[in-house]
């Protein structure tokens, strides 16, 4: 240290690289930059899905590149097209065999409300079986629009509590 300047009690070799924060904020971060989709691409939305993985739009960006086939290796499942009645019971089994915690998002009109699509056979929404916990609109959406969405499912993640979840699931 330097004559001229001051001594606060402070050795930047042992206290200058760590970082001190909460638990919660912690795993948040962890968590919201480390999602695993399963993509549900169903109909036409599951282009645009697969368009969000390009180079032009890079998805990696945000931590999200891994695309997963296993609900067992996903915590984010993107339902991406029509859900007719008998694909929900497949859909539902899915999402259960997904661990906690595990976020769903619908991208377009026809997961989030059954679209133009108002038959008998069609489920009028994924969150009649699902929480949904983010709604892309469109017809198709962009792959701007899925971004979007997925950098507002990381702002949800960043905010929950996630030590209460995890001692929940550790009692279970």
């Amino acid at each position: 240290m330097s004559s001229n300047a001051p001594d606060y009690g402070y050795n930047s070799k042992a206290e200058g690289n760590v970082i001190v924060s909460r638990a919660d904020a912690v795993i948040n971060w962890v968590r919201s930059h480390s999602i695993w989709p399963m993509p549900m691409g169903i109909s036409c939305c599951a282009v645009e899905l697969t368009d969000a993985g390009g180079a032009r739009f890079d998805i990696a960006r945000f931590g999200m590149e891994v695309m997963r086939f296993s609900p067992r290796q996903a915590d984010c499942m993107i339902v991406a097209g029509t859900i007719t009645y008998k694909m929900a019971e497949f859909v539902r089994r899915l999402y259960d065999q997904m661990a906690e915690p595990k976020w769903v998002v619908a991208m377009g009109a026809c997961a989030s409300s059954g679209g133009m699509f108002r038959t008998y056979s069609v489920l009028q929404g994924i969150d009649k079986i699902l929480p949904v916990d983010i709604y892309i609109s469109g017809c198709p959406p962009k792959p701007e629009a899925l971004l979007d969405g997925m950098v507002r499912l990381q702002e949800k993640i960043r905010n929950e509590t996630s030590l209460k979840n995890l001692f929940a699931l550790k009692n279970q």
